[in-house]
């Protein structure tokens, strides 16, 4: 797992985007022919893996390698953009949970990196507005929301203070859903999972990818306490439904 204080030491704007991934011209940048090409590669694959019939709208790039805070902690953040319009009300939660489980089963068979960056691959409904800078079109070629360098102070204390006020919460919130029902825990891990995306988006959305709120997102996930929530509906289901003992009277 990795240091909290390392993490939010790493916060920091760098002077260019990450050369590995982007190549200078003029005064924007494009993504490397490889790179691109790679990550058309990779979302190709997980779309199949999906094995749902979707319409794909665009496939980004976003996140800090987007961006100008880069880091060794850095992820490549690549969204599927799909039409959810094209679900009805009642099918649209169960795609999402599928989505979901997709996912999580797609990262843990795979562990792809773009020049030791781990890629994170996620479904996106492409109705839904971009709230963050640095968003790139890796299908089309262009940005959709071009990054900015903005002179931006880090109050590092408080992320580390809300860092750890949101792994105590979900810390507690996985202790108490261990002793509840598969329907009542599933209901309460989605609570915690819906208020943490809302809190990001709010972050995004007031402050962009250098908000308190994305800061703290970031810590998180590199802590593993986004799978966290994610993972434990499904073991929770499994310890649920396991019979660890043998019954004499079967």
């Amino acid at each position: 797992m990795s240091n909290i204080q390392s993490i939010i030491k790493s916060f920091h704007l760098q002077d260019e985007l990450n050369p590995k991934v982007w190549k200078s011209e003029g005064d924007s940048y494009v993504m490397r022919p490889l790179v691109r090409a790679r990550l058309l590669e990779i979302a190709n694959i997980f779309i199949e893996f999906l094995d749902v019939d979707v319409i794909i709208n665009d496939i980004t790039m976003t996140g800090s390698l987007a961006n100008y805070n880069w880091s060794k902690y850095s992820d490549v953040d690549l969204h599927i953009m799909a039409d959810f319009k094209q679900f009805n009300d009642e099918e649209l939660p169960l795609y999402k949970e599928l989505f979901t489980l997709k996912k999580t089963i797609f990262n843990d068979k795979h562990n792809i990196t773009i020049f030791g960056y781990d890629v994170e691959l996620y479904m996106q409904d492409s109705n839904e507005p971009h709230i963050s800078t640095g968003v790139y079109s890796v299908l089309n070629n262009e940005w959709v929301n071009k990054p900015k360098k903005e002179n931006v102070e880090v109050d590092k204390t408080l992320i580390k203070n809300k860092s750890q006020q949101w792994m105590d919460i979900i810390d507690g919130v996985i202790e108490n859903a261990e002793d509840e029902s598969i329907d009542e825990a599933k209901s309460l891990i989605k609570k915690y999972r819906d208020k943490l995306k809302k809190y990001r988006t709010c972050g995004l959305e007031k402050g962009g990818e250098y908000s308190d709120e994305n800061l703290v997102f970031k810590v998180l996930r590199r802590n593993g306490y986004i799978e966290k929530l994610i993972n434990f509906t499904n073991k929770h289901i499994d310890k649920k439904l396991s019979l660890k003992e043998k019954l004499s009277n079967l």
